[in-house]
C-alpha cells in the first residue's frame, strides 16, 4: 500500500482522530493536530513566519504519520533566508513495525520541500531520532540551559525532575524544612553573581505590542549576530500575538533614556508537570539586545519575574554572550542542555559552522515555541 505525504486539510480531520487514537491504544504519548488550521502563527499573505502541518496518508485515507514545519526569515551573514523548523514526524511506526521507517520517509520529505531544516530541542544523544539524523550527516550542536532558583525551600518540596525516588524526595524535603538546602542554593546563586561583580541599571517598560523601537533595536543589532531569526517588529507580533499563545509579557528595556533591549517573559504555576512538577516558573522565552548588553536585559527581566513571585526563572540559549548575561546575573548556566540540529544545506550555508555556531541566537520562541513553559 503506497503513503502520499499531503498539506493537512479538513476533510482529513476524522483520519488524524483515528490515528491518534492508534497512537494512543498502542502505548505512545504522541499525536497530531485534528485542526489543520494552526492556532499559531497561522500561513498570512506577507507574513514572515507561520507553521503548516503535513499529513502521511495511505490509499484507504488512513493517516499513519505527521509533521509540522515553521518557515521562517532569518538573517545569516548579512543576508536574509528562509529557515524551517519541524516538529515531528510522529509516526504509527512507534506502535506498529509495519511503519517503521515512514519517519524517516517524513524526514527526507520536509528536507525535499525545505532544504534549510533544523531543529531545536532533544534530550541527549540516546534519542532514536538524535541517532537517525547523526547517520543522516546532521550535526548537533549543544546549548545550555539557564536556572535561577529563587525560593529555594518551595523549588526542593516540588520540584520533580529531582525528586525521582524516595530516597531523594526524603533528603530533599529533610534540606527544605532545616533550612540547610535554603542556605546552600542562596550561597550559590550569590557567589555566582558575586564572581562577575557586575551592576545594572536598566529599566523595564511593559508594553502592549512591538513598535518602531523595535525594529531600530533590529536594525543596531542584526549584524551582532552570525545567524538568528528575524526578530523586528512585524515577525515578534505575529509570534506574539494579542491576547493569543504563548501568554509572553513584553518588556521594553531602557538605560539612560535608551532603548537598549527587550526581552519575553512568561508566569506559569506549573501542576504536575514533569520537570518542574508544582511550582511556579517564570521563564525568559525570548530577548535580543547588542550582546554587550545581555546582563542588563536579563537583569531587567529577572527583576521583574521575582516580583511576580515566581519560584525558579528559566531560559534556553544558544549565544555565548546571553549565556554569560544569565551567569552574570548569578543563574546556573548547565551546559549541554538541549541541541540545535540543522540540515546538511543549512550547516553548509552557516559554514565556517564552529565559528558562526558562537554567533548563533536561539531561545526559547525559536523551534516549535515556548511549548510548556
Amino acid at each position: 500500500m503506497s503513503i502520499r505525504i499531503l498539506p493537512h486539510a479538513a476533510q482529513h480531520a476524522p483520519a488524524v482522530e483515528r490515528f491518534n487514537r492508534r497512537m494512543a491504544e498502542g502505548g505512545s504519548p504522541w499525536g497530531f493536530y485534528v485542526d489543520p488550521q494552526p492556532d499559531w502563527i497561522a500561513p498570512r499573505p506577507g507574513q514572515t513566519v507561520w507553521r503548516e502541518y503535513h499529513l502521511a496518508v495511505d490509499d484507504d485515507g488512513e493517516v499513519r504519520g505527521a509533521f509540522a514545519l515553521k518557515p521562517q526569515d532569518w538573517w545569516v551573514q548579512g543576508r536574509t533566508e528562509v529557515v524551517t523548523d519541524w516538529q515531528g514526524p510522529f509516526s504509527e511506526g512507534s506502535v506498529n513495525v509495519q511503519y517503521n521507517t515512514l519517519g524517516l520517509r517524513m524526514i527526507r520529505d520536509m528536507l525535499k520541500k525545505r532544504p534549510l531544516l533544523y531543529s531545536w530541542g532533544h534530550g541527549g544523544n540516546e534519542q532514536p531520532v538524535v541517532q537517525m539524523l547523526q547517520k543522516m550527516g546532521w550535526v548537533m550542536h549543544q546549548t545550555p540551559f539557564c536556572l535561577l532558583i529563587l525560593k529555594p525551600s518551595r523549588f526542593l518540596r516540588l520540584n520533580a525532575l529531582l525528586r525521582t525516588s524516595a530516597a531523594r524526595r526524603l533528603a530533599f524535603d529533610i534540606a527544605a524544612v532545616t533550612g540547610v538546602g535554603h542556605l546552600l542554593l542562596k550561597a550559590m546563586h550569590l557567589a555566582l553573581r558575586l564572581r562577575h561583580g557586575r551592576r545594572f541599571r536598566a529599566e523595564a517598560v511593559e508594553v502592549a505590542e512591538f513598535g518602531p523601537w523595535a525594529d531600530a533595536l533590529w536594525e543596531r543589532c542584526k549584524d551582532r549576530y552570525s545567524a538568528l531569526a528575524w526578530r523586528d517588529a512585524a515577525s515578534m507580533n505575529a509570534l506574539l500575538p494579542a491576547g493569543a499563545w504563548p501568554p509572553g509579557i513584553r518588556l521594553r528595556v531602557d538605560r539612560a533614556g535608551q532603548t537598549i533591549g527587550w526581552a519575553v517573559v512568561m508566569d506559569t504555576q506549573m501542576r504536575g508537570e514533569h520537570r518542574f512538577g508544582d511550582l511556579r516558573v517564570g521563564s525568559v522565552v525570548d530577548c535580543l539586545a547588542d550582546p554587550a548588553d545581555t546582563g542588563d536585559v536579563v537583569a531587567v527581566a529577572t527583576r521583574f519575574l521575582r516580583q511576580r513571585g515566581v519560584d525558579i526563572v528559566v531560559s534556553n540559549q544558544a549565544h555565548p554572550a546571553w549565556a554569560g548575561g544569565f551567569a552574570q546575573n548569578g543563574y546556573a548556566v548547565l551546559p549541554d542542555k538541549r541541541m540545535f540540529a540543522p540540515s546538511p544545506a543549512l550547516r553548509a550555508l552557516l559554514e565556517p559552522f564552529d565559528k558562526t555556531a558562537r554567533g548563533l541566537h536561539l531561545t526559547n520562541m525559536d523551534g516549535h515555541g515556548p511549548m510548556a513553559l
